[in-house]
């Protein structure tokens, strides 16, 4: 049975565990065939295919990322679907490898910044992981970067303030913590005393009392 006929839908399944096992499958065999399969598979013309192998190749990026950084290009051009199932699935695909392939995201950085102005929860929430990662890399995707995710945090809602400032400390460094910390003060008003707790706890990774 080849990879792509071991997918959920395929399967005749409702639920998605044939797409998680199959990525730990691939993985623990190293069956770079197999994840090549699924990849090409993410422009089939059926949507459920499509959803399916995005699953399983995300899956794979959470355990062994370098297994699907070759396919950080189709990932890139799964961010101009007008399927968003796709769009975030390709996101958090990226968000998984994008310390490996920081240099090829960052030539498409202005695709990502679309997807975080337009896209869904879910797409935003690993846009704002990505865009972290790059900005971790060096000082000159630092400079590019951070200021969008401090834009971002000035004014995404509140409820997502503690969490994407979370996924954003990555990208924390001497030269621009005071800003980072300054926004979140600005925030804290509008947070639940769960949520700042864990501003709180990053303050204290930065050594600040609060």
């Amino acid at each position: 049975m080849s990879a792509l006929e071991k997918t959920a839908y395929l399967q005749n399944r409702n639920d998605e565990k044939p797409n998680q096992e199959l990525a730990k499958e691939l993985i623990e065999t190293n069956d770079i065939d197999g994840i090549r399969e699924i990849a090409k598979n993410m422009f089939n013309n059926d949507k459920n295919i499509q959803s399916d192998c995005i699953k399983v190749l995300y899956e794979a990026g959470y355990i062994k990322p370098e297994m699907i950084a070759e396919y950080a290009g189709d990932f890139i051009e799964l961010l101009r679907s007008r399927n968003n199932r796709m769009v975030w699935g390709a996101m958090l695909a990226l968000s998984t490898i994008a310390s490996i392939k920081a240099d090829e995201i960052y030539k498409n950085l202005e695709i990502v910044l679309g997807v975080m102005k337009e896209g869904s929860v879910i797409a935003v929430d690993n846009a704002v992981k990505v865009l972290a990662a790059l900005a971790s890399q060096n000082d000159k995707y630092n400079d590019k970067i951070f200021p969008f995710l401090l834009d971002h945090l000035r004014n995404c809602r509140p409820k997502e303030v503690a969490q994407h400032a979370e996924s954003t400390f990555q990208a924390v460094n001497q030269k621009n913590q005071d800003e980072f910390i300054k926004v979140l003060m600005e925030r804290e008003g509008s947070l639940t005393n769960a949520q700042l707790s864990r501003i709180i706890k990053l303050y204290k990774k930065l050594h600040i009392n609060h």
